[in-house]
């Protein structure tokens, strides 16, 4: 009888242990999935746009300088978010901040869902930037914070995980879309094709907006950061937001270090004790150059233009509107489970090594990308004298650029030159560089089998800056009063050969093998050998700065994409990327050390050249 009652005791004693212990396995679990939202929300930011964009560039009536700021203005809104978002982290702590990144996000999908002209849609998606900005550094400050040691990996691996998931979701949606058109362009005639391609844009962005609701309800329902609240000498809540996902005696322990951290703080500057360690020293300055020259490369590569303008490199490539957009989900797709095999063996070839082969394999992709572009580009007539005849007595232009047009220009042309006979009318494209005085536009690629395309229209104000802040942006050295009287002046007007599906799903692959190798490399190994290389002392602003670098870049590269490819052609574009990867490459094997397996300060004492173990 003794017995029994023993036993009964200690189930009842136990039981409540392990309910709490249930418990805190179910709250550090939905912790993984808050931060997977917010992964799934950042690369949903990053990789809507490109289902979006074929259907958005032909409906919107915007030029091809518009429609790439319209894309890179996701990236010009997160360079912003990410200067201030540290500041805003510790001014309004880290939950508040993660409800507010994923309200901006919120927003702005009815703004350019709804937008009718270029100035809503922009701000739209600048404040998809901000929100995106936002959640790529809070959240991980987050977890890390938040996190018992043996999970931290994990929320870094959801978090990373889910953006590349969020990559192939918006890709998966484009396709969806991308069978919709086709059912109405086998049926419909070329108005209800066009009204249905603009709705298509706009409903890729509503379709959007669930994981952004999703992700501020999680939001509402995590705790603070135990340390932000310590921090703002919140003790009592620090232990008990610690107590939600670790045991009474971890929890102890993580106060009490946090305790003795704040106290030794204290101690020096009551002490007036102050490091004499100029910043100017070996060991912080090298590290923050590779740093710098390292980030600014890795976007260099060309990674968000490639993931932004994807579908319509694809389309421009040869492939059908619907192969194009499944060549996107199957990139994304890539993208997202090379990703899984980089991260599994980061520990065990080390950060250096899988660089040195993920910028090898970059190089060679984009260069074989780029000769399969130039050997097509190559066959191309310029029609700018043909089409300066065209220009109507106000200087403007609209030209519609379908089978019949094509064939007349190509007919006309081929008297004087032989190459308009290799181009096939009833499958060409043309895009046309214009001036106006010093400024000079070019528009999109139109394709002539393309039934639902809008009329080339060029005015004016297509070209020509508003006002002189505008046009000391675009151009400082510029004479605005004299453009706004010049003629229009066509400056090329290149139509080409659209090439034929194997050549469109070459140039797929070769994107692929791209992906394959930046997710492999570059892609996992970036962010975890800066934080590893960067001193304690500087590891947040320098990091910040870096990070500001990387996003300019990209943004710039972003915005000058279209511009360039219908001036220079995409062959040229990648041979730029793979420039940059040259450097990178040369960077990562003679300069970059392996920081696996190595602790802070050895990383320290190897950049000021002392001896290490």
């Amino acid at each position: 009888m003794r017995e029994y009652t023993l036993t009964a005791m200690t189930s009842i004693d136990t039981l409540p242990e392990s309910a709490s212990a249930s418990s805190k396995r179910r709250y550090n679990l939905f912790l993984l999935v808050v931060a997977g939202l917010g992964g799934l929300l950042y690369g949903i930011d990053v990789g809507i746009i490109g289902g979006a964009l074929p259907y958005l560039e032909a409906t919107s009536r915007l030029t091809a300088a518009q429609l790439s700021v319209i894309v890179a203005a996701v990236l010009l809104g997160s360079v912003f978010s990410t200067l201030f978002a540290g500041m805003l982290a510790d001014w309004l702590g880290r939950k508040p901040l993660m409800i507010l990144s994923g309200f901006s996000f919120i927003v702005s999908i009815p703004v350019i869902a709804l937008s009718q002209g270029y100035g809503p849609l922009f701000f739209g998606r600048l404040l998809q930037g901000v929100s995106g900005g936002l959640i790529g550094v809070v959240v991980p400050l987050y977890l890390a914070e938040c996190l018992a040691a043996r999970d931290r990996g994990k929320g870094t691996g959801a978090f990373q995980w889910l953006l590349t998931l969020g990559i192939v979701a918006a890709a998966v949606v484009g396709i969806y879309f991308s069978y919709r058109v086709q059912a109405v362009a086998s049926t419909a005639d070329a108005a209800t094709l066009f009204g249905f391609k603009d709705q298509a844009w706009r409903r890729i962005f509503w379709v959007s907006l669930p994981p952004g609701v999703l992700f501020v309800l999680g939001s509402l329902f995590v705790t603070e950061s135990p340390r932000w609240l310590f921090r703002r000498g919140k003790k009592t809540l620090a232990h008990e937001a610690l107590l939600r996902s670790r045991t009474p005696e971890q929890a102890g322990i993580e106060l009490a270090e946090m305790e003795e951290t704040a106290h030794t703080a204290t101690a020096k500057r009551s002490s007036g004790e102050k490091l004499h360690d100029s910043l100017l020293r070996r060991k912080y300055v090298i590290p923050f150059l590779l740093a710098c020259v390292i980030l600014f490369c890795n976007t260099a590569t060309g990674i968000n233009s490639i993931i932004g303008y994807n579908a319509g490199i694809l389309l421009q490539s040869g492939l059908s509107d619907l192969h194009a957009h499944w060549g996107y989900v199957i990139f994304t797709v890539v993208n997202f489970l090379m990703t899984m095999v980089g991260m599994m063996l980061v520990d065990r070839k080390g950060r250096r090594f899988l660089l040195i082969l993920g910028t090898s394999g970059i190089i060679v992709s984009l260069v074989g990308v780029g000769v399969l572009f130039l050997r097509t580009e190559n066959v191309s007539v310029d029609l700018s004298s043909r089409v300066q005849a065209m220009v109507s007595p106000n200087q403007e232009l609209t030209l519609r650029f379908d089978r019949a047009e094509a064939n007349q220009l190509l007919a006309a042309q081929g008297v004087a030159d032989k190459l308009a006979k290799q181009v096939d009318g009833d499958r060409a494209s043309l895009a046309i560089i214009y001036s106006y005085g010093d400024f000079t536009a070019a528009t999109s690629f139109v394709r002539s089998d393309d039934p639902a395309a809008l009329p080339i229209q060029i005015t004016r104000a297509s070209c020509v800056p508003a006002n002189k802040v505008e046009a000391f942006f675009k151009n400082p050295f510029a004479n605005l009063e004299a453009a706004q009287s010049a003629p229009l002046k066509i400056v090329k007007a290149p139509i080409g050969r659209v090439p034929d599906a194997r050549h469109g799903w070459l140039v797929a692959f070769g994107l692929y093998v791209f992906m394959a190798f930046y997710a492999v490399g570059p892609g996992v190994c970036v962010w975890l050998a800066l934080s590893e290389l960067m001193p304690t002392r500087i590891r947040s602003n320098g990091m910040s700065i870096a990070l500001v670098i990387n996003q300019l870049v990209s943004t710039t590269l972003a915005g000058i994409f279209l511009p360039f490819v219908s001036k220079y052609g995409y062959s040229s574009m990648f041979f730029l990327f793979s420039g940059f990867t040259v450097i990178y490459f040369v960077v990562a094997a003679f300069f970059l050390p392996e920081t696996k397996g190595k602790t802070l300060e050895e990383i320290e004492a190897h950049f000021e050249g002392k001896p290490t173990a």
